[in-house]
């Protein structure tokens, strides 16, 4: 099968060359030309613009968009938009606002155009065990690209799966990463009381590589820690500040929309907020009042 790929970053350059290892024929675009090239020397064919790799697509087209979530989005969907015919594809394989993924359907619709929105989990391990997908949109085009998502899905797990109507996969995702971030969340407090008891001398390390080994808590996130924690015993190297990518926020958002607590999602991502903040002036706050109220003793900014 015929595709286009627009935006190749690691992981859609990653996903372009697991479907061309599979036999796909895939038109690649981005900007930058060295990522066009480095495909192109493994069986892609380049395109120089948005235009020139529509017009090197077989109608009915498909084109897979990449990149990163809001206006580099939007601008792309709409350019494609404009490109593109009746009867053809565009899928959205990003991370986002599921209400921005409905708002596109509706639009591209109008030009006869189907709009399926992929939830995409697999990071930079995609290439070589393949993605978990999500997808929304109209049923029928999924089923036309159904040997593309076969293709980037686990081979031995077919892990890609129809979801519902437009929004719906980026939905899932979103709830995806919500969950994802609670899970972190959990490990990180868990390890923490385990370097904190310090007359043990807890060998981290040793520990989650025992827990990968049947425990209930075992997981693909605690294999990836045994990994880190291999190569840094104690994290040393790594600053706390730990970024946020949107989705956390869309999933507490949600939550507050449906009226369904969330809370240790929640509770996760107001760490990661914590996180990033050096000498924030709550806990300033805090030692004030308790200072104020009940003559506590406080520690001076220059101690």
């Amino acid at each position: 099968m015929k595709l286009g790929m627009v935006g190749l970053g690691r992981m859609g350059g990653n996903m372009a060359e697991r479907l061309l290892n599979d036999g796909h024929q895939v038109v690649v675009f981005d900007p930058d030309s060295s990522a066009v090239e480095a495909l192109v020397a493994k069986g892609a064919t380049g395109g120089s613009s948005l235009n020139d790799l529509v017009n090197r697509l077989e109608s009915p087209r498909t084109v897979w968009v990449m990149v990163p979530a809001g206006d580099i989005t939007e601008q792309t969907v709409i350019d494609l938009t404009g490109l593109l015919d009746d009867g053809d594809t565009l899928i959205d394989g990003g991370n986002s606002n599921y209400k921005e993924s409905q708002r596109r359907a509706e639009q591209a619709a109008t030009y006869g155009i189907d709009f399926l929105d992929s939830g995409t989990s697999g990071g930079v391990w995609g290439l070589a065990n393949g993605y978990c997908l999500t997808v929304g949109g109209s049923r029928k085009a999924y089923d036309r690209n159904r040997p593309i998502f076969k293709t980037l899905a686990p081979a031995e797990s077919d892990g890609n799966l129809y979801v519902g109507p437009s929004g719906s996969g980026h939905y899932v995702k979103m709830i995806h990463n919500g969950i994802e971030y609670g899970l972190m969340q959990a490990y990180a407090e868990g390890f923490e009381l385990l370097a904190a008891k310090e007359d043990f001398n807890l060998d981290l390390g040793a520990i989650a590589e025992n827990w990968t080994r049947g425990s209930v808590i075992r997981s693909w996130l605690l294999e990836l820690t045994v990994d880190e924690l291999e190569k840094d015993p104690r994290l040393d190297a790594l600053s706390s500040y730990v970024e946020d990518s949107g989705e956390g926020r869309w999933t507490v958002d949600a939550s507050v929309e449906l009226g369904i607590p969330a809370p240790v999602i929640t509770a996760a991502l107001q760490m990661r907020f914590r996180s990033r903040q050096t000498d924030p002036i709550g806990g300033k706050m805090l030692a004030a009042m308790r200072n104020g109220f009940g003559g506590h003793a406080v520690k001076k900014a220059s101690d």
